[in-house]
């Protein structure tokens, strides 16, 4: 096969991610090749039976660096910008990863002609007064300024075998009494699932979606930070109290365990922000067609994937009966 002949290259920053490896896993099933662009190469090993033999190369990358990021897509045809942090930690903070970062992606992409899908999401917002939410809504105006045919994917929470939302609370109902509901457990959201993101990602590449538009995606069920707590305590088959958190007190608790060293926070500050919107597709994302439905794409459910992989938090795993809770 000559050089001339061989599948488009598309390079996914973020390939390792939670988000990224369903989105090689996408792109290698439709025969694209694929340079996955992450800080540690070494421990992306994984992705590697995902394609067939030199179909996933691995560069690193860091997006920090924008000589990394240059090399990274130089030859590619197509970049994907999967990279996304929930806290801080040590230099990889939120204006450097999410908005420089972004920036940087945007940039190297215009300068080797490459068509680029950015993954940001649901409530980012440069006016935010959360910081996360912030730099994702900065990141987006920049990479439109860039590249004004940029596909933007903007997603609620992403659920997923390895998701950090209902693992977390599931690994937490392994040991804790009680979980925390955060400001009454009212916040709405729209759980996708992240096959269904990949999906969008890897037609964005093929290019049968419109480019230049912001797309949101939320899943088929509007559930309530309460209701997904229920639902995963439903599968797990445990009972535990769900206890109010204010959001006063939610604030100083993530505040203290955020200046803690050497640990992932369970809660930050910045989070709490967050929780105070709904996360869900906007009206207008619906009336426009900017939806996964108006994609033709049918979101899978969170009944459907959900005991698939919350089943190991059982008493006994999948051997635990369905009688009574733990």
């Amino acid at each position: 096969m000559t050089l001339s002949n061989l599948p488009p290259l598309v390079t996914v920053f973020g390939g390792s991610g939670f988000v990224g490896r369903h989105v090689v896993r996408a792109l290698a099933k439709r025969g694209y090749r694929i340079r996955v662009a992450v800080r540690r190469p070494d421990l992306a090993g994984f992705l590697q039976p995902l394609g067939n033999v030199g179909q996933i190369s691995f560069v690193q990358a860091n997006l920090r660096y924008r000589s990394s990021v240059d090399a990274a897509v130089q030859g590619a045809d197509h970049v994907v910008n999967c990279v996304g942090i929930l806290f801080e930690s040590g230099r990889n903070g939120f204006d450097a990863v999410q908005d420089f970062g972004a920036r940087a992606v945007a940039e190297a992409a215009r300068s080797v002609g490459a068509t680029l899908t950015h993954v940001s999401a649901i409530g980012a917002d440069a006016k935010s007064d959360s910081v996360y939410a912030a730099t994702k809504g900065r990141a987006e105006a920049a990479v439109q300024s860039i590249l004004p045919d940029a596909i933007i994917l903007r997603p609620s929470i992403v659920f997923g075998p390895e998701d950090g939302f209902f693992n977390k609370f599931a690994a937490m109902a392994r040991i804790a009494p009680a979980l925390p509901l955060v400001g009454g457990g009212k916040t709405k959201f729209q759980p996708v699932y992240v096959g269904d993101v990949a999906e969008v990602v890897a037609r964005a590449v093929d290019g049968s979606i419109a480019r230049g538009k912001i797309y949101e995606l939320g899943g088929r069920d509007v559930a309530t930070f309460k209701q997904c707590l229920e639902m995963m305590l439903e599968i797990v088959g445990r009972k535990r109290a769900l206890v109010t958190l204010p959001f006063g007190i939610a604030s100083l608790i993530g505040s203290i365990a955020s200046a803690v060293p050497l640990i992932t926070p369970p809660l930050t500050s910045d989070q709490v922000k967050l929780l105070k919107k709904d996360n869900v597709v906007s009206a207008a994302a619906k009336a426009e067609g900017r939806t996964l439905e108006g994609l033709g794409i049918e979101p899978v459910t969170m009944a459907a994937i959900l005991p698939t992989y919350l089943v190991q938090y059982r008493v006994h795993g999948q051997y635990t009966g369905t009688g009574k809770a733990a």
